[in-house]
């Protein structure tokens, strides 16, 4: 296993390869994570692939810029140009999934991109819930957007010494309920974190998050998945959690969207495939035998990605 920085334009993008032997994969984190939401799940590739991640611009240890798609792309470009990666597979949770998606639609001999559980934001447009009367759904949409409201302005402030420990014996406390690895939960937490001039802050900070809350591609991706030329699949998570239980009803019904949507997409597109998995979104770290068994499984039915 090796980190090293690649230079991307004016940014440096971290990236962690874990080695291996066979055909390059990809590994794009979520918003707000970093390359190490991976640590359980990559060493189960690297016997048939080599392995990849990477933090994001403005994420973990890479470096800030101007937060776009194509910048973003293009700073997977840079890695996949620079480290010699002919056609890599890319394998994304949650942003990036939707960037896995987009890298594919940039890349059509992209020999298989896979979504986990990367589909839509929480709050995305009204139209895309199921099951749930249009004016609850818009009641408890306003509510939630409250709540998001809150993290760009605190994103946007340091955090003194008690606050971080706080934070970081929340995230603790979160990791052991939902039985992920609480030691590796908090470090990657503190991959996010950047103290400058003596301060603490969050990373992303509030630019990137003030981009993806307003981009429509990041409230529902799954128009860019209509794009996606070659194999592409999506693992869609079960469970609830990591919300309020005031939301149950409207997280049923985004769920249940999904489903719906989804079966829809793939009649249309043979080449997609949709997966459920007994889990919440959080899947890399609780079940990664399990996700990493269904993204091999998915690979070596291509003989590109094989």
């Amino acid at each position: 296993m090796t980190d090293l920085f690649v230079k991307s334009a004016d940014v440096e993008i971290a990236v962690r390869d874990h080695g291996g032997d066979g055909p390059p994969v990809l590994l794009l984190h979520g918003a707000g994570g970093n390359l190490l939401a991976w640590e359980g799940f990559a060493p189960l590739l690297t016997e048939r692939h080599r392995v990849l991640a990477v933090d994001l611009r403005g994420h973990g240890l890479s470096g800030d810029g101007p937060w776009s798609w194509a910048a973003v792309l293009d700073d997977l470009d840079a890695v996949v140009d620079q480290l010699d990666l002919p056609r890599p597979a890319v394998v994304g949770h949650s942003l990036g999934g939707m960037l896995a998606a987009m890298w594919a639609v940039r890349h059509p001999d992209c020999p298989a991109a896979i979504s986990l559980d990367g589909h839509r934001a929480a709050a995305t447009h009204p139209d895309n819930y199921a099951d749930l009367p249009r004016d609850r759904v818009e009641e408890q949409l306003a509510q939630l957007r409250e709540v998001f409201a809150v993290q760009i302005p605190a994103a946007a402030q340091p955090m003194d010494d008690d606050q971080v420990a706080a934070l970081l014996e929340q995230q603790r406390a979160f990791a052991a309920h939902q039985g992920i690895d609480p030691q590796l939960w908090v470090e990657s937490t503190r991959r996010s974190l950047i103290v400058h001039n003596g301060q603490t802050w969050r990373r992303p900070g509030a630019p990137v998050l003030e981009f993806l809350h307003g981009a429509p591609e990041f409230a529902d991706a799954l128009p860019v998945f209509r794009q996606v030329p070659g194999p592409f699949l999506l693992v869609l998570a079960t469970r609830l959690a990591g919300f309020p239980p005031q939301f149950d009803d409207l997280m049923r019904a985004l769920h249940a969207g999904l489903r719906r949507d989804l079966a829809d997409l793939t009649a249309q597109h043979p080449t997609a495939v949709v997966r459920e998995l007994d889990a919440s979104h959080g899947m890399v770290f609780e079940k990664p035998a399990e996700v990493a068994a269904i993204v091999l499984d998915f690979l070596h039915q291509q003989p590109a990605a094989a």
